[in-house]
């Protein structure tokens, strides 16, 4: 690990490098010139150049020296807040620690305040406690808190040793942990993880040494000023925080909090406390005091935006706003253009979001300013698949692996790519390659299973699958299981499926007959299908339709006006995540995001055709809507209320034709695949001012062929899509039947819903046509079986 002594020196060659006139400072040509050389592989155009050197030159203004330009301490100062790395850079440019240098310390480093004078020896500061101690900004100021360190240090020593012995101290490499500069010690979950250290509270031990702490925390409260008390607190933390002793740092920094509510640091610190303790929505509150603070602070706090934009933004991912968290990447990245790791969290998050080709444009960013950043590469792979440039990316996704063989996932990721490529062998050599190195990771375990079934070796995925099956009790791995034992009782004649599902025929839709009104259209169920994997996906079948009521009649939004000058209740897309957050409350973080990422994707897109990042929040509302909670009945009249909420049509009881036709236009576009967005946008010119009531509303939304009749399918799909069959099996994919059985009244074969959907039939049932008959559940086959028999039986006699 590089030690703070490396780290300077590398610092002071870089600084002694372009200091060409030997002048003690950098110049705005020498810094450009830096800046260029450690950039190599970047092209700045002279504006970009310009826009850095003034941000350098503004944030870092009391470290700039008259004419000479910004001096070694500032050129300290702006790797130590993350803005470059000086390994990276010290290699970029070839150099070498001169032999004078070596094991010695620069005397710029240990720079104090002017109530820490000369009698204190700065070096033997420098070996006994943390860089961050004697740091201009954030270290130590009085000579009483050297004496709280000191003795903190001992304490913490004295725990350590004695949670050793008794074997409860959980760190191997406990002594390599460091604080990696502000915005990383956030970093990415692997970072923590691979450095956390466990203490053990619940014994007599560690109660002695909170007591003792307490000690400390009452010397710090006695001291003679407030702006001491605060010091030494700020000190007890940061020591505790370095030790990971995160609970007992919260305390301290929530007491320097206390001591001086308008200081940065302390809010900051305490939100970098709560992210690692889990407690997101705390911490998000946190940093925004820091950035309350840093904002009314003027210059002084300026350097430190990036990383609270940063931090704030990798807090709010915790709580699953990505759409937000992408804003203060985004503040981050143009505050300061060389922070990588802010565009490569910005890559991340607009990835997370659906959002494939900004990702790839900020992930690109990331990576040439810092190449060998395998998170970066593992990211942009994934957005390239998403793209569909497979091959481009399987090349990045082997770039990431290069630089770290144990990236679970892109180890993980590239497996799927090569599931999704047909390539099953390879996809299996990848899961093998993620439970090396994670062997409870079970989603890796059903995975392989499912390449080894693709490549044809049965034996090998049945193994895989039981061992699947040992690491999480899952219904979908019982189903699997069932599969591969229908498989093997009834090999299906000529080439099987790459899952087992034998070969089919494809029937065109017109063949396909119902017995009665009772049987779901094959074209219908096709789309309630499409629509009720929406659902799934963004849970909003589980959101009462009368929350969408209680937002529009709780929560104000101000009034826009469009281009057209036509006025709206118009939202930005992080203002409306929040609005979602509310509506999906019981939802987890990652499901969250997940659900964030479709609406986006299917809803958003349609809503935002122009890109300008807002929306219409009352024709959200209305298009949520339908596919929400609650009789349909109370949906269709929820949907109503949101378009006369518009402004538009806010104050009367009924509302314009054109508005309810561009409505169900958008319904139509949104969720039935087969109408086009271009058959909606010609609806733009009509000027229709007759007005429509919720009666006529209801007409025109229950058209079958132009409205959205759909939602009667969708209705019953929703009530019956979990029903079970008994030992069912569909005869194409044969997998157990859930949801609807479709019996064909002839051959008497079952389809399950899906295969009924596509039209496939298996080859030993061809004929000219078929007809079919609809069981939602077990018990309803039964029925009609018995009523049934008795009829033939009197028949035959």
């Amino acid at each position: 690990m590089t030690t703070r002594g490396t780290r300077s020196e590398k610092v002071k060659r870089i600084f002694q490098q372009f200091d060409a006139n030997r002048d003690g400072g950098l110049s705005r040509d020498e810094m450009a010139a830096l800046v260029v050389a450690v950039n190599p592989r970047v092209k700045f155009s002279d504006e970009q150049i310009n826009a850095i050197l003034d941000e350098v030159f503004r944030t870092y203004g009391e470290f700039i020296d008259g004419d000479k330009g910004l001096t070694y301490d500032g050129l300290l100062r702006t790797y130590d807040d993350g803005a470059g790395d000086v390994d990276r850079d010290f290699d970029a440019l070839e150099l070498e620690l001169n032999d004078d240098n070596k094991g010695s310390t620069i005397e710029a480093e240990a720079s104090s305040s002017s109530i820490v004078d000369e009698r204190v020896i700065e070096s033997q500061k420098k070996q006994r406690t943390a860089a961050w101690a004697v740091s201009p900004n954030h270290g130590i100021v009085f000579d009483d808190t050297w004496k709280i360190v000191d003795d903190l240090e001992i304490l913490i020593k004295r725990l350590k040793a004695k949670q050793a012995k008794d074997g409860k101290f959980k760190a191997d490499n406990f002594d390599a942990f460091s604080d990696a500069g502000w915005s990383r010690e956030l970093g990415p979950s692997s970072e923590i993880s691979e450095k956390r250290v466990f203490w053990e509270e619940s014994g007599n031990d560690y109660a002695a040494f909170v007591r003792e702490l307490g000690a400390l925390r009452s010397r710090a409260d006695g001291a003679r000023s407030r702006e001491e008390a605060f010091d030494g607190h700020m000190a007890i933390g940061r020591v505790l925080y370095d030790h990971q002793l995160f609970k007992e740092a919260l305390v301290s920094f929530k007491r320097a909090c206390e001591l001086q509510p308008v200081d940065v640091r302390p809010h900051f610190r305490a939100g970098n406390c709560l992210y690692v303790l889990g407690r997101y929505k705390e911490a998000k509150e946190e940093f925004l005091l820091a950035l309350e603070a840093a904002e009314a602070g003027g210059n002084q706090w300026g350097y430190l935006l990036p990383q609270i934009y940063v931090n704030l933004g990798i807090a709010l991912e915790g709580e699953g706003m990505v759409l937000s968290a992408c804003e203060y990447y985004r503040e981050a990245a143009i505050l300061c253009p060389t922070h990588f790791r802010a565009l490569k969290l910005l890559g991340s998050a607009l990835f997370g979001v659906g959002e494939y080709k900004a990702a790839v444009k900020a992930l690109e960013e990331a990576i040439f300013m810092k190449p060998d950043y395998a998170d970066a590469h593992c990211d942009l792979a994934s957005a390239l698949h998403a793209m569909g440039e497979d091959e481009k990316a399987i090349e990045v996704f082997q770039k990431a692996i290069d630089l770290k063989p144990g990236h679970v996932d892109a180890l993980y990721n590239l497996g799927g790519l090569y599931m999704d490529l047909g390539r099953f062998q390879r996809a299996s050599e990848m899961y093998t390659r993620v439970l090396a190195v994670w062997p409870n990771h079970w989603r890796a375990q059903l995975n392989k299973a499912v390449s080894l079934l693709g490549a044809g070796e049965t034996e090998e995925a049945k193994k895989a699958l039981k061992e699947a099956l040992k690491l999480t009790n899952r219904v979908e791995l019982h189903d699997a299981i069932s599969h591969l034992k229908q498989i093997q009782k009834k090999k299906v004649k000529g080439n099987e499926g790459a899952n087992g599902e034998g070969v089919f025929v494809i029937v065109e839709p017109s063949k396909f007959k119902t017995v009665n009104g009772k049987t779901t259209l094959r074209q219908d169920l096709a789309i309630a299908l499409q629509i009720r994997v929406f659902q799934r996906i963004t849970r909003l079948s589980r959101c009462d339709v009368e929350l969408l009521k209680k937002e529009m009649s709780e929560n104000d939004v101000p009034m826009s006006y469009s281009g057209g000058g036509v006025p709206e209740k118009s939202i930005r897309k992080p203002n409306l995540e929040e609005i979602l957050r509310r509506l999906l409350n019981f939802l987890k973080p990652e499901t969250f995001q997940g659900a964030v990422k479709v609406i986006n994707e299917k809803i958003l897109s349609v809503l935002d055709d122009t890109g300008s990042g807002r929306v219409d929040l009352g024709m959200i509302y209305a298009v949520l809507a339908p596919i929400c909670s609650g009789t349909p009945d109370k949906r269709k009249r929820v949907a109503f209320d949101a378009l006369l909420w518009r402004p538009v049509n806010e104050g009367g009881s009924q509302i314009k034709r054109a508005d309810a036709v561009h409505y169900i236009n958008l319904l139509r576009a949104i969720y039935i695949p087969s109408h086009g967005v271009s058959e909606m946008l010609e609806l733009h010119g009509e000027e229709d001012s007759s007005m429509v009531s919720f009666k006529e509303f209801l007409v025109m939304f229950d058209d079958p062929d132009w409205g959205f009749g759909i939602m009667s399918t969708l209705v019953k799909l929703e009530s019956g899509d979990r029903n079970r069959h008994g030992n069912c099996v569909c005869s194409v994919c044969r997998y157990p039947i859930i949801g609807s059985r479709f019996k064909e009244i002839k051959s008497h074969f079952s389809l399950c819903s899906q295969c009924y959907s596509e039209g496939k039939v298996s080859p030993a049932f061809k004929q000219d046509d078929y007809k079919f008959k609809e069981y939602g559940s077990e018990a309803e086959a039964m029925k009609d079986k018995c009523t049934c028999l008795p009829l033939q039986s009197r028949n035959d006699r």
